[in-house]
């Protein structure tokens, strides 16, 4: 219950962020309800879950969780299993998140370059977008060598703890860093506001992130800003197991990812017909 519990939280101050601002109007209950029930579902995972898990988690009455399970079932959004038991996230959230990245431009036009990269290094290569206080896979190139399903495409990561996350950070100022204590995904990973201040200053200095082991043991990380928005939202990034990274090539790394992160800007207009919040 208590890994449950973790996954509970997340999920609800990842809702907590993203209902923060209505602009003023009054959120819709039932629209609010039903977000955060698909959101609990995909946190996760591979484990469905009761109804009453759900009824008791989002603090809804049995009956009411039971009717929108049914509804969000009938038109795809959540699957049951043979006994009508086991809830757990359906295709629709694949095909819509699927159309999320089909429509946006800037993805269309990254991913040849992340190919490029990709060739040019034998590594795994990843796009990413700053979302709150985490970072959204957006497209992976993975190494033919060392295969990780952690960077899929839709996963999401803390942005203190990765190579992304911290490029993108580093295009901000360090006023809307979030009051710490952070979360501890590996030892290395940065605690504190102070901790990650003082890397993103170097970031900002070098040009790019490094992420040691902060976010996966075992994975150096290479990130770059792609400042074609202000402040930069996209990031791309290099993520090399610690075995295989010698001087030479993180050198020939840092060489090739700032040669794509030109081509890149350089190829992507500053803003599209839509201008997207």
């Amino acid at each position: 219950m208590a890994g449950y519990a973790n996954v509970n939280r997340t999920a609800r101050s990842d809702y907590d962020r993203r209902m923060s601002d209505t602009g003023g109007v009054r959120e819709v209950k039932s629209a609010a309800r039903t977000v955060e029930l698909l959101e609990l579902l995909a946190a996760r995972g591979d484990r469905p879950a009761r109804l009453q898990e759900l009824a008791d988690e989002l603090g809804v009455p049995r009956s009411s969780m039971y009717a929108l399970l049914q509804t969000l079932i009938s038109r795809g959004w959540v699957r049951t299993d043979v006994t009508g038991s086991l809830y757990g996230i359906g295709i629709h959230a694949l095909l819509t998140g699927t159309s999320y990245l089909d429509s946006d431009p800037r993805v269309r036009v990254v991913r040849p370059y992340l190919d490029e990269a990709s060739e040019a290094l034998g590594e795994t290569i990843h796009m990413g977008r700053l979302d709150g206080r985490d970072v959204a896979y957006l497209a992976t190139r993975e190494s033919h060598e060392y295969l990780r399903t952690i960077s899929r495409v839709g996963r999401r990561l803390p942005a203190h703890a990765g190579a992304l996350g911290k490029a993108l950070l580093a295009e901000r100022p360090d006023a809307e860093l979030p009051e710490g204590p952070y979360e501890a995904l590996t030892a290395n990973s940065h605690t504190s506001r102070e901790s990650l201040s003082a890397d993103l200053a170097q970031v900002r200095a070098r040009g790019w992130s490094v992420d040691r082991e902060e976010g996966v043991l075992g994975i150096v990380g290479f990130g770059f800003a792609l400042r074609y928005d202000t402040p930069a939202l996209d990031a791309i990034s290099c993520s090399v197991p610690v075995a295989r990274l010698t001087p030479e090539h993180e050198e020939r790394i840092v060489a090739v990812m700032r040669e794509i992160r030109a081509k890149v800007e350089a190829t992507v207009p500053g803003s599209g017909p839509v201008r997207w919040r």
